[in-house]
């Protein structure tokens, strides 16, 4: 008996060895299966994220071509998807995918869709849905996604009364068809637009060549000069001229090149975007609407449609306005005095509040060249004589009254300089009439008892390589440079403005307006919320300065000036050499009331008779508004 018990007992076991070996091998095999379509799941998500399904293994041919096209529409967006808790049921697995799209301006569109897979053989297959798309939960099958873009409210640039300096006006820009037009068409063209003679004629042939259809853009007008040539324009076959609304100045020139515009956005642009621009996009392309055109241009909405469907919509952010210092009064003066003049050769007029020591204008010409107002870079000439006087009176060098003689010429180191045209002084002469008379020798005879710091740190006292180019809110401001000298020739030079110093136009107005002030404050166009704090000068050499440059006016190298409506002028002229066969820079800077201001002449015949009377119809101009 209790040998069978033994046997029973031995059998039970054996069964239940042989169970449980059962229920291990199922329990491996389950686990086996989830693994793989976890792997499977992952996979896909990875394609996903490269945007290219072609090698994920569908249950259904076509699959990954038809998920090419169903997204083509979103253009170069960007995706991200993280796969879900997977659910197996057999040899049918359920997940999901947190799919996320990076639309053009880093606009996130975010949703979940489901997955199904299957098991085929030894591996797992991804299956669509019963019904629909896996592309999108609300997408049918076949069905494709677009993207498209609603253009937000631009900001403005605003004038020092918070009025737009370049309202919104409307422009016509002139294209020529390349399918309808030829040759002939391309030359007309060019006769009516005054756009460079052959330049359309050779678009158009790149265009047959290359098979392009696209439009060749040509000008773009406002409405006014587009209106009094439409009629010549409609003659012409194969132009097209569609308008669009854009920032525009009071007039086609006003405020340029500083204000800058806006137009289409070049192919270059747009590559170099990061998908912020598409082909179409208008974006400001020069000047401050160029710099400030992240805060001016808002963010842009996107729709993505399925069908007749949205399935998604971000609305658009409106652009902020950018506040600036300019008063397009005294801008409009600048201008005025710069085209009545009729120099014929580039030249600037820049003007600063002497209260604030905000930019008022920055007039340059002509108006499609670079802002030589702001970041020309030039020898100053003798208007530096400013700020040589003042490091002349603050360190006891001499003083108004003093007596510094006024010779032809002046040796220093065997190099020999001279007054302008050979003039001199004869007899006892006041350091006064020295600087009203804008005399050279008298200057370099004083030089070389300064020392080799002297005329940096004098300079920077009233505002020339202060260091505000940084903060004016202009890309590429030049504040002026004035190194370290070295004694000799070095320093004689420096002193009337040559050898290595370089100004702005700017930096000198900054400087006259220090000393009409009183105090140096650093300039300010682009307004940031902050006020600059005012750094006192000494006050004794600036009462000393100001009657100095008073005789300027009414004695000595700038006489056109008396009488300039608007009150009493105090300024200094500058002629400053740059080359043996080049004529000279020409300058006037100098302050009335409350704007200090400086004129530029790039070509002229001396400060006194070339920029002077610019400068005396800029005030003029100002007085008469």
């Amino acid at each position: 008996m209790g040998r069978r018990t033994g046997w029973v007992l031995g059998v039970v076991a054996a069964l239940v060895v042989v169970a449980g070996g059962g229920a291990w091998w199922t329990l491996a095999r389950g686990d086996a299966q989830d693994d793989a379509a976890r792997a499977a799941l992952a996979r896909y998500a990875a394609a996903w994220q490269g945007k290219d399904l072609s090698a994920v293994p569908f249950a259904t041919g076509g699959a990954g071509t038809d998920f090419a096209a169903a997204v083509k529409g979103l253009g170069s967006a960007s995706v991200s998807a993280r796969p879900g808790a997977l659910t197996r049921d057999g040899a049918t697995a359920t997940a999901s995918l947190d799919v996320t799209w990076t639309l053009p301006g880093d606009v996130a569109w975010s949703y979940r869709t489901p997955v199904r897979l299957v098991e085929r053989g030894d591996r797992w297959l991804v299956a669509g849905p019963t019904d629909g798309s896996p592309w999108h939960p609300s997408l049918a099958a076949g069905e494709r996604l677009a993207l498209k873009r609603t253009a937000p409210t631009r900001g403005d640039l605003l004038d020092r009364d918070g009025e737009p300096l370049m309202p919104q006006g409307i422009v016509y820009q002139v294209q020529l068809d390349p399918v309808r037009a030829d040759a002939a068409d391309a030359a007309a063209l060019e006769k009516v637009t005054g756009v460079r003679a052959g330049s359309v004629v050779e678009a158009l042939a790149q265009r047959e060549k290359s098979g392009s259809q696209a439009p060749i853009p040509v000008i773009t007008y406002r409405e006014s000069d587009y209106r009094s040539r439409e009629a010549r324009l409609d003659a012409i076959t194969g132009v097209i001229a569609p308008s669009a609304t854009q920032p525009l100045g009071r007039t086609r020139t006003f405020g340029q090149p500083l204000l800058g515009s806006v137009g289409e956005v070049t192919a270059e642009v747009v590559e170099g975007s990061d998908g912020r621009y598409v082909a179409g996009d208008r974006a400001g392309i020069s000047g401050l609407q160029r710099q400030y055109d992240p805060e001016l241009a808002g963010r842009p909405g996107l729709t993505v449609e399925a069908g007749d469907r949205t399935v998604f919509e971000s609305a658009p952010t409106a652009g902020s306005d950018v506040s600036t210092s300019l008063d397009p009064g005294v801008q409009e003066a600048a201008e005025q005095a710069l085209a009545e003049s009729k120099l014929g050769v580039p030249g600037a007029v820049v003007a600063v509040d002497v209260r604030s020591g905000e930019v008022l204008a920055a007039a340059s010409s002509p108006s499609s060249g670079f802002d030589r107002a702001i970041t020309g870079k030039y020898p100053p000439g003798s208007t530096f004589k400013i700020a040589s006087t003042y490091a002349y009176l603050t360190k006891g060098l001499t003083t108004p009254t003093s007596t510094v003689p006024c010779p032809k010429t002046i040796t220093v180191d065997g190099r020999s300089f001279r007054n302008y045209a050979g003039e001199s002084i004869p007899g006892s002469v006041p350091f006064a009439q020295d600087f009203a008379h804008s005399c050279n020798t008298a200057f370099i005879s004083l030089s070389q008892r300064l020392g080799t710091t002297d005329l940096t740190e004098a300079a920077k006292a009233l505002g020339i390589g202060a260091g505000w180019g940084s903060t004016l809110g202009v890309a590429g401001a030049f504040d002026g440079s004035i190194p370290e000298t070295r004694k000799g020739t070095d320093q004689a030079a420096a002193v009337i403005g040559q050898a290595r110093t370089e100004a702005s136009p700017l930096s000198l107005a900054v400087m006259s307006g220090s000393v009409a002030r009183g105090t140096y404050v650093p300039p300010v166009l682009v307004r940031s919320g902050t006020t600059p704090r005012p750094t006192p000068l000494d006050g004794q050499a600036v009462a000393q300065l100001r009657a100095m440059m008073g005789e300027v006016v009414s004695s000595g190298t700038a006489t056109t000036l008396r009488g300039t409506p608007g009150g009493t002028v105090r300024g200094k002229t500058g002629t400053a050499d740059h080359g043996v066969d080049e004529k000279p820079y020409t300058w006037f800077t100098g302050y009335q009331g409350q704007v200090a201001f400086a004129v530029l002449v790039e070509e002229g015949v001396s400060g006194g008779q070339t920029a002077a009377p610019v400068a005396k119809r800029f005030l003029t101009a100002l007085a008469e508004r």
